[in-house]
């Protein structure tokens, strides 16, 4: 069993294999629950052990066997007047925050990006709310950041999130199908982004497929409870994981993992 482990996950110790599996599970039951936020449960605390480039590779394997097809089954329930322009100009934006991911060093990366997951959980949590529907420039600019954000750190439902999880014009079901929807069609996008910038590896590959039973079970329990919860412990419950993701990844507490 220690060779194996080895042989899946080189280089990741006893402490570090603990937070992958960890990430995974609660990523998983944010995104069957809420319909997104794997990356911003995952992403900062698997960058506390392989670092933020290793990291994006490794969520895109993990998640893209389950984003497909359940983008399929949202497609028809999504708002495509709003989800159109958002998976544009998030194209258009993602091999920018590639670059940025490459360029900063890893600890640099590693404090951006707990400190856009934070913002973004107090915007979610202060009860800010956007009124009525969102036109074409508002969307195109929702979009830009997503795709910046997901070439960065995977994160490109965050803004999504703040935009779509707080508005009043639309329910959760509504929320869900288009956030399901946006994943899937970019997942196959950013899929061919990363592999041309090889970030895709057989590496995360070959950690990706040990984690997939984790994160399938995370996204079973939580879509269960997801139907049985209220709209406020929906809320609650999403907006508490992802904070205590983001706080614990500082770089602050990297003497309490190994590597």
């Amino acid at each position: 069993m220690t060779e194996l482990l080895a042989f899946l996950f080189p280089a990741v110790s006893t402490a570090g294999l603990a937070v992958l599996i960890l990430a995974t599970l609660l990523g998983g039951l944010v995104r069957g629950f809420t319909g997104f936020g794997f990356a911003m449960v995952f992403m900062p605390l698997a960058s506390m052990v392989i670092g933020p480039v290793a990291a994006l590779g490794l969520i895109w394997c993990i998640d893209a066997p389950f984003a497909l097809p359940i983008a399929l089954r949202n497609a028809r329930q999504a708002e495509w007047r709003e989800v159109a322009p958002l998976l544009l100009t998030a194209t258009l934006a993602l091999p920018a925050g590639i670059w940025l991911l490459i360029w900063l060093d890893r600890e640099t990366m590693r404090w951006i990006l707990a400190g856009l997951i934070l913002t973004a959980v107090a915007l979610m949590a202060s009860g800010w709310r956007y009124h009525g529907r969102p036109g074409i420039p508002l969307s195109l600019g929702v979009g830009v950041l997503s795709g910046l954000f997901n070439g960065m750190a995977s994160i490109g439902g965050m803004p999504l999130a703040v935009f779509w999880l707080g508005a009043q014009r639309n329910d959760r079901h509504k929320t869900r199908a288009n956030l399901q929807t946006f994943f899937g069609v970019s997942t196959l996008i950013s899929g061919t982004i990363l592999w041309r910038n090889d970030i895709l590896t057989m590496t995360a590959l070959t950690m990706a497929l040990p984690l997939m039973a984790v994160y399938g079970a995370g996204m079973w329990a939580g879509t269960h409870g997801f139907r049985l919860a209220d709209e406020a412990t929906f809320r609650r419950i999403a907006y508490a994981v992802i904070l205590l993701s983001a706080l614990v990844s500082l770089p602050l507490w990297d003497g309490f993992v190994g590597r």
